[in-house]
């Protein structure tokens, strides 16, 4: 057993949101686990404070003695800790391998998607919660109100959020999945839509038990085009269960879930996507035997995942919020799920997030902020890529002032975002990107009440 208690597992690159669920994972399970990142920082202290050993900086020596070494996809292959664990016989896993290795030795429950992935997963955590169970759990934040993004469980079975970025699903066999939808990203790996799609077919192929999709991603549905299995569907249209009679507040939602039985579904988040995540969730808990009140109090309980549709308090007037949101099926959801809401003037602050991505979606950007009636664009989050282009923020900002003229302003600056901050109009501001965009809000004085 390669985790068995007792073995020292050392993880290169412990500070990113993936690798410290996996540290605390591996904790409970009783292996002696240290880790190593470029700067100490909060998830450092965090982990630290759990007993985790971490290591600021990177050495040959951290982990000399570990007998297992893991790895972040951003760890370059000739990285001196991971070179000096080769040289030593360390038994080295990759994060493709990783997931795989993991299901060897828990059944593994799994919620998939270019986007919703971390606010699905935290939702099957509420609700297997409320059955009185304790799962284990791996995804990519802390879940509200019960704990943070790794823990061991009791249960032999293991919540995770199935990552497709860089290959990492390819090898995992999942005992239960949960598909919420297929959108283009991650293409410089997967080169192509195409590829893309046909992994998800492949990991929904591999899967042991029960498989439920969201088949109004028309992603989702090309990609079922090639599974030869059955699965479950879940939509707004033809589908096995039916989702109805949405209703969506500024800060919550509720719908009617209609298949082999009905239920009323009420959540204290808003947005059509969000609605979309919690059916999935609800109808594969069926699957896996959980009682309807179980699922119902399980949703009612989630409050929302960190940096998702995010309240931040409220600045001149207007609502803020803060999203992860960074391709264009997330901004558009997200601005969408504003407008369902009832605000009825949007301004966004977009921060473009890598070299590659940006490059790859180019001016598919602009038609995701239809919604917004202003957008301020950042200079670009590279996430430490090379950038031998030169591009700037302006490479998104310039196709979306083509569709949409004035309303939109390219920020080079923190100086230049804070003075176009201070001239918006709006009933609600929405700051999005997976990097550091929300240092801006460190700067206006939020109203939390």
């Amino acid at each position: 057993m390669t985790f068995a208690p007792g073995t020292h597992v050392h993880i290169i690159g412990v500070g990113g949101a993936g690798m410290s669920g996996v540290a605390r994972l591996l904790h409970d399970w009783g292996c002696a686990v240290s880790g190593s990142d470029a700067a100490s920082g909060e998830v450092l202290a965090s982990l630290a404070s759990a007993g985790i050993t971490v290591y600021a900086g990177h050495d040959a020596a951290h982990g000399d003695d570990a007998t297992v070494v893991l790895w972040s996809p951003a760890i370059a292959s000739d990285h001196v800790e991971l070179l000096a664990a080769r040289a030593r016989g360390a038994e080295l896993i990759a994060r493709a391998d990783l997931f795989a290795t993991l299901a060897e030795q828990v059944r593994v429950i799994g919620l998939t998607g270019t986007h919703g992935k971390t606010t699905a997963t935290s939702m099957m955590v509420h609700v297997m919660a409320a059955a009185g169970r304790e799962d284990g759990r791996l995804l990519g934040a802390d879940v509200r109100g019960l704990g943070p993004n790794g823990a061991g469980g009791t249960t032999g079975e293991l919540i995770v959020e199935v990552d497709e970025s860089y290959g990492t699903f390819t090898h995992l066999r999942p005992s239960a999945l949960g598909v919420l939808n297929v959108d283009a990203d991650h293409l410089d790996h997967y080169g192509s839509l195409d590829v893309l799609e046909t992994a998800f077919a492949s990991v929904v192929q591999r899967t042991t038990g029960p498989v439920v999709v969201w088949t109004d991603d028309g992603g989702a549905r090309r990609m079922l085009a090639q599974v030869e299995r059955s699965v479950t569907t879940v939509g707004t249209g033809e589908a096995a269960w039916l989702v109805d009679d949405v209703v969506l507040g500024r800060r919550s939602a509720s719908f009617s879930l209609r298949g082999a039985q009905t239920l009323a579904v009420r959540l204290q988040v808003t947005g059509a996507h969000n609605v979309a995540n919690a059916a999935v969730v609800a109808v594969l808990a069926l699957e896996l035997g959980v009682g309807v009140p179980a699922v119902q109090a399980g949703l009612a309980n989630f409050r929302g995942a960190p940096r998702r549709f995010e309240f931040r308090g409220r600045w001149r007037g207007m609502d803020v919020y803060e999203d992860y949101a960074h391709l264009p099926g997330e901004i558009a959801a997200t601005l969408q799920a504003a407008r369902d809401a009832g605000y009825d003037r949007v301004a966004c602050v977009f921060q473009p997030h890598r070299i590659t991505r940006t490059l790859a979606v180019g001016a598919a950007f602009a038609p995701a902020f239809d919604n917004a009636d202003a957008v301020l664009v950042t200079d670009i989050y590279t996430a430490g890529e090379a950038n031998p282009q030169g591009i700037t923020g302006e490479y998104v900002a310039g196709p979306l002032r083509d569709r949409r003229g004035g309303a939109v302003q390219y920020c080079p600056t923190d100086g230049a975002l804070v003075a176009a901050l201070a001239e918006l109009d709006a009933d609600a501001l929405f700051v999005l990107g997976a990097g550091d965009v929300a240092r801006c809000l460190d700067s206006l004085e939020l109203d939390h009440e």
